[in-house]
Parts: structure tokens; C-alpha cells; sequence
């Protein structure tokens, strides 16, 4: 190298300044990332399979996992259960808006690591006090985003750049608990701050309607959803319904998931319970408030957990438990506000 490529080096390196103290839980190598997509097959195939099965043969101990949806909305309540209930362990996770699913991670002591931006908290419901606690002693290393920034790094993931310039957080006591990076714009040298692209090994998506190759539309609010399921290495998708492939087609601009990123896909009616699914079912608000009840005891806990997630086979047998069609007939009154 040269006495002046040593200087460009030099000034180049001076556009970049560590800002934040966390680690970094994932590598926003694009290059890295994009050899494992040109492994994944686009073959049109049926990928009809149970949550059993793909949670085994998709998510790995160590793995880190993003979730769908948006809070206690849309959420793959069935996927998670059964991680929990395959005893998955050490997994990351993108805390971009967790809320029940964390709770239930926590819960199953699944998870050691999480990129942090909304969690514990049931929004209005209150706090979870299994996970406030998991975060208090250190169980959970966390990095700090803002929910934008987790959004963002989604974004550049799924655009193909290793990481995008953003002003979020700046000013903020968030950046010094991230592992973002300041930069200067090459062009005006204003202050940026660079958010590094988020590849997840595993996303978890519920979804409206799919076909069985997995061709998915969503109806509704998606947040990050469009860019999480290009980011993501595996995708897994739980469906309210399985439909025939010329739906899709009649269509076909509502199809926000193609199938060849898909990597598994099932049917799993109420499979959001007891989060909401618009236009579905409403949240099931006395069941939640079930759950922030039995945390405030270890032993009622581990009871209720027995109950609803290790003591039964599959999900259907858990939605019969706390009500089942009855139940699920009624939260479905109070989201679409009419008799069926």
C-alpha cells in the first residue's frame, strides 16, 4: 500500500466511531449471507408439514430467532409453544416488538441473548415479572435499539447492504447500550448513525391465508414482516388457512411472502391465540392476565406451564383447554363487532 492509500485509509477510518458498548449477537456479512440463500431451493414444492416437525428439523439450539406481527398482534403463538416445549435452548432473539412471545420464551428459559427495543412489558396489560426478572439477573445479555432501528436493520438485510445509515437514537443514552457505529455522510459530513443489517438464522410468521407451497398474504397491519421474511436465513409460517393456489393467484399483488422463501408452512387455526389476529379473533384478555397472575409464584407457574404447553401434544389441545370453540367463537364477536 502506498504513503497516500495509507491516508485514504486514515480518513476513512476517522468516518467511523464505535458509538455503542453492547455486542453485536449477529454477522451483517451480506456476502456471507447471500451464499446461504443461493444454497436455499426455489423449486415450487409443497411444504406442508406440522409445527412439531419443522420446529425440529428448522430451529436449533443457539439460533437466533425473529418473530412476526407486531406486539400481542399476529403473533406464531403455536411455534413458540413449541419451541418451548422441545426444550430449545441459548437462542437469540429480536426483541423489536415482544411482548407475549417473549414472555413465553422466557417462560421455557429458551432464550440468552436479546437485541432489545420493546419487551416485558403486555403493553397495556402490564409487565411480565418472569421476564423483568430474567433481564434484572443477568440471565438475558441485551443489546439496546429503538423499534425503528430494528426495523431498519431488517431493511438493509433484506435490500442487501450490510448496514443503513439512519439518524435514530442520536442524542439518546439508547446508542451507548447498542452496538451501532456514528459515521459521517461521505457527502455533506453530517452525523449518521449506521445500523448493521439483521439476518436471523430462524423467522417465526403467522399469517392469514398461505397455499402449500407457501405463497402468503396477510391481512392488515405487516410492520416488518414484508422485510423480516427476506432477512431471515429459515422461514417458518403457521396459517389461519390453507387456500388453493389459484386464491393466491386471483390476487396475486396481496402476496407479500413468496413461496421460495419459505421454508416450511402449516395450518393452524387460532394459531395467534391469545394474541390477536385482525379481522379474526380478538386477544384473549382474561388469558393473558392468566399468565401475568400465576408469574407472580415460581410453583403456579411451572403448573400452569405443565398444563398449557408441556403436558399437551399439540396446540389445538391447548386452545380446547381454555375454552375451544365456544371461546374462540366469542373473541371472533369482538373483533368483527357482528353475530356469526
Amino acid at each position: 500500500m502506498t504513503q497516500e492509500n495509507y491516508a485514504l485509509a486514515g480518513e476513512r477510518q476517522a468516518l467511523y466511531r464505535p458509538a455503542g458498548c453492547r455486542r453485536l449477537f449477529t454477522n451483517p456479512d451480506v456476502d456471507e449471507a447471500r451464499a446461504l440463500f443461493r444454497e436455499k431451493s426455489r423449486q415450487k414444492v409443497e411444504k406442508v408439514t406440522t409445527v412439531k416437525e419443522a420446529v425440529a428439523r428448522l430451529v436449533h439450539d443457539g439460533d437466533y430467532i425473529s418473530v412476526g406481527g407486531f406486539g400481542g398482534t399476529r403473533i406464531p403463538t403455536a411455534l413458540l409453544h413449541e419451541i418451548v416445549r422441545q426444550r430449545k435452548k441459548n437462542l437469540g432473539l429480536a426483541g423489536h416488538t415482544a411482548t407475549h412471545d417473549f414472555q413465553i420464551l422466557v417462560a421455557g428459559r429458551c432464550i440468552n441473548r436479546c437485541d432489545v427495543a420493546y419487551v416485558i412489558g403486555l403493553e397495556a396489560r402490564g409487565l411480565s415479572r418472569t421476564a423483568r426478572e430474567a433481564i434484572e439477573k443477568g440471565e438475558i445479555e441485551v443489546t439496546e435499539w429503538t423499534n425503528a432501528a430494528l426495523a431498519w436493520r431488517y431493511k438493509a438485510a433484506a435490500m442487501g447492504i450490510s448496514f443503513i445509515p439512519t439518524r435514530t437514537m442520536l442524542g439518546t443514552d439508547t446508542v451507548k447500550y447498542s452496538a451501532a457505529v456514528e459515521m459521517e455522510c461521505p457527502f455533506t459530513g453530517k452525523k449518521y448513525l449506521a445500523l448493521p443489517a439483521l439476518f436471523p438464522d430462524v423467522a417465526l410468521i403467522h399469517v392469514h391465508r398461505a397455499d402449500v407451497y407457501g405463497n402468503c398474504q396477510i391481512d392488515g397491519i405487516m410492520v416488518s414482516d414484508y422485510d423480516l421474511a427476506r432477512a431471515a436465513k429459515r422461514l417458518i409460517v403457521t396459517t389461519e388457512r390453507l387456500v388453493p393456489e389459484e386464491v393466491i393467484r386471483r390476487e396475486p399483488h396481496r402476496t407479500v411472502i413468496p413461496y421460495y422463501l419459505v421454508d416450511a408452512v402449516i395450518e393452524v387455526p387460532y394459531g395467534s391465540y391469545p394474541g390477536n389476529m385482525p379481522y379474526e379473533y380478538f386477544s384473549d384478555e382474561s388469558h393473558l392476565q392468566e399468565w401475568l397472575r400465576v408469574e407472580k409464584d415460581p410453583e403456579e407457574l411451572a403448573r400452569f406451564l405443565e398444563r398449557n404447553i408441556y403436558g399437551v401434544e399439540e396446540f389445538w389441545e391447548y386452545v380446547q383447554l381454555n375454552g375451544g370453540l365456544k371461546r374462540m367463537a366469542e373473541l371472533r364477536r369482538q373483533e368483527v363487532l357482528v353475530d356469526i
